[in-house]
């Protein structure tokens, strides 16, 4: 039994196909307090079907890309505890959410996320495999053996989101992982098991942008010269917004 307010937030672009299963599947399990849709300017119904299905659906003010809607979810959530879920998920079990909170909740205090492990027919992730995965060996081999880096099911305390910058693509993923490590160290991040996890297959013109953002994100966190990588503040840095403490 969970002990903690959870917010789940799952942003999501023009995934009317599948948002409304995932939706209706966490909002029904017991322990959760709130679903938070972030609509990132959707253009196929995501948000109506999101809201009928039991989310709060929050449209992304921040700008466009992932981890700009996934800052806008953890600025309107109102749980402690914040995990994240993909919304193009094909054979979504939402006792992932559960696992990943309860996980998190009955870890060590100095535990402040939780990635999601998971197996994907036919083998990882094309990013994650020829691009995410080598040059965290490289140039970040502290946490080299997280093995989803990019994986969008996670868990976090909401105090320590809120203290480090949100890369604003697709790249948020690698930066809240090597910032929530440079902040609290790599002991403080664990993983656990989801089982297999089925995503909808882009094409390679789809994941080429994403693998230069992810490499963008290396190189800068690493401190190595290259493009400039656009990031949405700490929300905790904003003038006249009250710092959230987690509860006792």
């Amino acid at each position: 039994m969970l002990h903690t307010e959870v917010s789940v937030v799952v942003p999501a672009r023009n995934e009317a196909g599948t948002v409304g299963g995932i939706t209706q599947a966490i909002a029904a399990l017991d322990g959760i307090s709130e679903v938070l849709v972030v609509d990132d300017g959707s253009t196929d119904g995501t948000a109506t079907i999101a809201a009928t299905a039991g989310a709060r659906v929050v449209a992304a003010t921040s700008g466009p890309g992932k981890g700009s809607a996934m800052w806008d979810g953890v600025a309107a959530a109102r749980g402690d505890l914040v995990v994240f879920c993909d919304a193009d998920l094909t054979d979504f079990d939402a006792r992932v959410v559960t696992t990943l909170a309860t996980t998190l909740e009955s870890a060590s205090p100095g535990t402040v996320l939780v990635k999601g492990d998971h197996e994907r027919p036919g083998g990882g992730g094309r990013v994650t495999e020829l691009v995410a995965r080598p040059v965290l060996r490289l140039l970040h081999p502290h946490v080299a053996h997280v093995a989803q880096p990019l994986g969008g099911e996670y868990a976090a305390w909401r105090d320590a989101l809120e203290d480090v910058p949100f890369v604003c693509g697709y790249g948020v993923e690698l930066g809240l992982l090597l910032d929530l490590a440079a902040r609290h160290g790599a002991d403080a991040i664990t993983e656990v098991d989801l089982g297999v996890r089925r995503h909808r297959n882009r094409p390679l013109a789809q994941l080429a942008p994403q693998a230069q953002e992810v490499l963008a994100v290396a190189l800068q966190r690493a401190g190595v010269p290259g493009p400039e990588v656009e990031e949405r503040p700490p929300l905790s840095s904003l003038p006249g917004r009250r710092r959230r403490r987690r509860s006792a």
